[in-house]
């Protein structure tokens, strides 16, 4: 069967190009063995049942196991409006697998459904069964979110951490292990398991053993996944290089690892004379991918427009470079974690660099729609070449704030200059060009702009004022970037935080680099 490069639901070896999970699937199955109870909690999108389906398959090898799996999604809510309604479904649920796997425990299992009342008799039935099987049954249960806002799943958690911490006693035989898997960490769950004055919050799930295995794929664990299509598909390419560049965009976030390979595979390739990878077509895949509306960025949006603090602390990693440090146990920092949006990197940071682009596209735009009106230009900066004249867009953005420095929006544009600045020159790159973000961490909370404009390259460093020391430091900096990037030129826009700004424009000799500057 040809193989393809998969997005969407389970990835499966035989028809999927997949990346090296070995490493991952021993740590997990070192976890079974030990008969842990754990959660695989990831954001979506993120491999949680394709690593469900890899553990089955794993253990269905095995002797002395029998897995047993079941998807929560789509359960009718009829089911979890009891406890006991749950536990029918369970049974139930259960039963469907044995009878295709252990038909003779199936029929016994069979046998016992009615005597199913409440969880206590769910518990015994579960240990009547466990004693019968002569396999060590382990439960793999996925999207256990759905469930997670009924009380009845959550005294079926309840049910079996009880039956875990007795289970060397005959009486309350439970099951090996039990994995589930969904974007929170149920494990730390409080819930009120019990009624009326005898209420006490509980976490029906605490015996959770730390789901550690990094589910991301570093480049070494990339590169199986390129060297395997490139042989079946007899298309040239350096694997270790491009392995590490799409890390190096992804920081090997399953999804978006996989949709870049896609795209240069079924897009880019097909348009090329020979059949050939190169480091630009991962490049060229970024810009494609986005550009493109896709259920992974919409979760990413939907996450930060439900959460007004959640935005509003993005905002300040992505737009104003402040160097926040990292606190799981911060209400805000833990939830933007839980989504897949952050990741700790000495600092709070944005979990890759395509979703911190495609969220600075989105608050670049998002500005330019609600006060676009005031600053669309519609002036010409073309030049020969197909050249952009960056030192006239620096002027005529400086003329557009001396003239709105003393109006009502001038609080706005002292908080949101930096955004300003970028959607102001969003109409003038009019599709023709691209901006991209390089984050500098420094005193002078630094923005590096990339922009692209035809087949020409830009950088503009954005940032604040703190004084001709620091002045001098930045434009040392910047001279150093220039140099990585191969560039003579350079530009500087300078936001003075002050009541009384100076309106300075100048050019500047740094080396034998030249840099304009333009205070705002």
């Amino acid at each position: 069967m040809k193989k393809e490069f998969n997005i969407t639901g389970v990835c499966f070896p035989t028809r999927h190009y997949m990346m090296d999970t070995r490493a991952k699937m021993a740590t997990i199955m070192d976890m079974v063995e030990r008969g842990q109870y754990f959660i695989i909690n990831r954001p979506r999108q993120y491999g949680k049942t394709t690593m469900l389906f890899l553990i089955n398959n794993l253990l269905n090898k095995q002797d002395g196991y029998l897995p047993l799996e079941m998807n929560l999604q789509g359960v009718d809510e009829k089911w979890l409006e009891s406890d006991k309604s749950f536990a029918i479904m369970f049974i139930n649920e259960l039963n469907k697998r044995l009878e295709y796997l252990d038909p003779e425990l199936s029929a016994f299992l069979a046998q016992m459904i009615p005597q199913i009342e409440d969880m206590n008799s769910l518990s015994r039935v579960i240990t009547k069964l466990v004693q019968k099987a002569d396999k060590k049954l382990v439960i793999l249960i996925d999207e256990v979110d759905v469930s997670v806002n009924f009380l009845p799943f959550l005294s079926f958690l309840g049910m079996l951490r009880t039956k875990y911490l007795g289970r060397d006693q005959p009486y309350n035989l439970t099951f090996h292990s039990v994995i589930l898997a969904g974007v929170h960490d149920i494990k730390s769950l409080k819930s009120k398991m019990r009624s009326g004055d005898q209420a006490q919050y509980n976490s029906p799930w605490n015996i959770a053993a730390d789901f550690e295995v990094e589910m991301s794929f570093n480049p070494a664990e990339i590169a199986p996944m390129l060297e395997e299509y490139r042989l079946a598909e007899q298309v040239e390419l350096e694997v270790t290089p491009i392995a590490e560049r799409l890390y190096y965009f992804t920081s090997g976030h399953p999804f978006l690892v996989s949709k870049l390979c896609k795209i240069i595979a079924e897009k880019l390739l097909p348009q090329k004379a020979e059949r050939r990878w190169v480091l630009e077509d991962v490049d060229r895949a970024v810009n494609l991918l986005l550009k493109e509306n896709n259920t992974n960025f919409d979760s990413l949006i939907k996450n930060l427009e439900n959460n007004p603090a959640l935005y509003d602390l993005v905002y300040r990693v992505i737009i104003d470079g402040d160097v926040i440090s990292f606190n799981p146990d911060e209400p805000l920092t833990n939830f933007g974690r839980m989504y897949g949006i952050f990741k700790e990197n000495g600092r709070l940071a944005i979990h890759n660099r395509i979703y911190e682009q495609r969220l600075y596209n989105y608050m670049t735009v998002k500005t330019e729609i609600t006060y676009g009106r005031d600053y669309n230009f519609s002036e010409h900066f073309k030049i020969a070449d197909n050249g952009l004249d960056i030192e006239a867009v620096l002027l005529k953005f400086q003329q557009f704030m001396q003239s709105e420095h003393d109006k009502k929006d001038q609080d706005f544009l002292e908080r949101n200059a930096r955004l300003v600045f970028l959607s102001f020159l969003n109409p003038i790159l009019n599709g023709k060009g691209h901006t991209f973000k390089e984050p500098q961490i420094s005193e002078e909370k630094r923005l590096d702009v990339v922009v692209t404009y035809f087949q020409h390259k830009y950088i503009i460093e954005l940032k604040r004022w703190y004084g001709e020391k620091a002045h001098q430091a930045g434009l040392a900096q910047l001279s150093d970037y220039l140099d990585r990037q191969h560039l003579k030129t350079g530009f500087l826009l300078i936001f003075e935080h002050k009541k009384e700004k100076s309106w300075r424009q100048e050019w500047i000799m740094v080396g034998d680099k030249e840099v304009f500057g333009v205070w705002v």
